[in-house]
C-alpha cells in the first residue's frame, strides 16, 4: 500500500481513497471475498450469521477480565484456537499468522471429525474495542482461510499489570507500528495500534483516517463512519477522509448524503476523477441518470478509464 502525505496535516496516513461498491448492512457483503459454497468448511452464511456474535462473544470475553480486577489498556497475550476439516487449510492459515502477524503456531493436530490449530498472539493492552477488533481480525482471516475461530483466552493476574508506555513522543512509533500492520493485513493490530496513538494525541486527523480505513476493511461500517467524522472535524478540507465516508455513506443507502461528500471534495479538488466517478455512481442510485452520466463522463476526461464501462452501459 502507498503512503502518501495528507495535504490536510503535517503526517503521513493509508492512501486508500474508495471506489464505491454501493450497499452494504451491518457487514458490508460487497468488500468481502466471497469463495465456492459447495466446499467450504466455514460457508460465507455461516461467517455473516456469526460475526455480530463473535462482537458480542469478545464483550463478554473483555467483562470476565475487567470482574478479575485487570485494569483497561494492561497488556495481554491471547491463546487462541482455530479448527476446520482439512489440516492443509490450517497448514496455510498458520503460515500466513507466522509470517505476518508474529503468532506463535503450535502443531496441528486432529481432534474428532475436525483438525485444530492452536497458538499464541503477540502481547496487546486490552480494552473493549482492542479486545473486539482483534477477535473480529481473527475470526475474519480464519474465514479467508476455510478455517473456523472456536475460541481464545488469556491468563490475567490483577497482581502484575503493566500497560504501555504513552509518553508524546511515541506518537509516531505507535503510528508506525499501525502502518507495518496495516500493511502485513494485520487489520486488528493495526487498529490496536492507531487508537493507542489516538490516546497519545487525539489531535491528529491521521490516525482517526487510517483507523477508519481498517474499521471499514473489518466490515463494521458504522464505527468506521465516527472516525471519518473525526478526522474531518480535525481537518474540514481533508479530501480523502471526505471521499471515503462519502462512500461508506453510499454502501449504507444514504445516497444523498454521499453525493454532498462528493461535492465538497470535488469542490476542493476539482480534478479529482474518483470523486466524479463515485458522485456519479451515487447519483444512479437515487435515480439521476443524466447526472451520473455527466460525472461519469467528467471521471474519464480526467482520466478515470475504469468509468468507460458505467458511460457505455448506461449513458447510450
Amino acid at each position: 500500500m502507498l503512503i502518501v502525505a495528507v495535504a490536510s496535516a503535517n503526517a503521513q496516513a493509508i492512501d486508500n481513497k474508495k471506489i464505491e461498491v454501493n450497499n452494504a448492512d451491518s457487514i458490508n457483503i460487497k468488500t468481502v471475498k466471497h469463495y465456492k459454497m459447495d466446499d467450504r468448511f466455514f460457508t460465507w452464511q455461516q461467517f455473516s450469521e456469526g460475526f455480530g456474535k463473535e462482537m458480542v462473544s469478545a464483550a463478554q470475553v473483555y467483562e470476565r477480565r475487567k470482574m478479575d480486577g485487570i485494569k483497561d489498556y494492561a497488556f495481554a497475550t491471547y491463546d487462541f484456537i482455530f479448527i476446520s476439516d482439512g489440516k492443509n487449510k490450517l497448514d496455510s492459515l498458520g503460515n500466513f499468522l507466522t509470517t505476518n502477524y508474529g503468532y506463535k503456531i503450535n502443531d496441528i493436530k486432529k481432534e474428532d471429525e475436525y483438525w485444530a490449530l492452536t497458538g499464541d498472539a503477540i502481547e496487546f493492552p486490552v480494552d473493549e474495542e482492542n479486545l473486539r477488533y482483534w477477535a473480529l481480525d481473527l475470526y475474519a482471516k480464519g474465514y479467508e482461510f476455510d478455517c473456523k475461530l472456536e475460541g481464545y483466552g488469556a491468563m490475567a493476574d490483577p497482581k502484575d499489570q503493566k500497560f504501555p508506555d504513552l509518553a508524546i513522543a511515541l506518537y509516531d512509533h505507535y503510528f508506525e507500528l499501525a502502518m507495518a500492520s496495516y500493511n502485513k493485513r494485520d487489520l486488528g493490530m493495526a487498529i490496536i495500534h492507531f487508537s493507542t496513538a489516538i490516546k497519545i494525541n487525539p489531535k491528529d486527523p491521521n490516525s482517526w483516517y487510517s483507523r477508519a480505513i481498517a474499521k471499514d476493511e473489518l466490515h463494521t461500517w458504522k464505527a468506521a463512519r465516527r472516525d471519518y467524522d473525526k478526522a474531518i472535524d480535525l481537518a474540514p478540507d481533508f479530501t480523502s477522509a471526505i471521499v471515503n465516508r462519502a462512500a461508506n455513506k453510499d454502501e449504507a443507502g444514504q445516497y444523498d448524503e454521499a453525493i454532498k461528500d462528493y461535492t465538497k471534495a470535488i469542490e476542493l479538488e476539482p480534478k479529482d476523477a474518483m470523486a466524479y466517478f463515485n458522485r456519479g455512481n451515487s447519483k444512479f442510485n437515487i435515480g439521476d441518470k443524466n447526472g451520473a452520466c455527466e460525472d461519469w463522463n467528467k471521471a474519464k476526461e480526467l482520466g478515470a478509464e475504469y468509468a468507460q464501462k458505467r458511460i457505455y452501459d448506461n449513458c447510450k
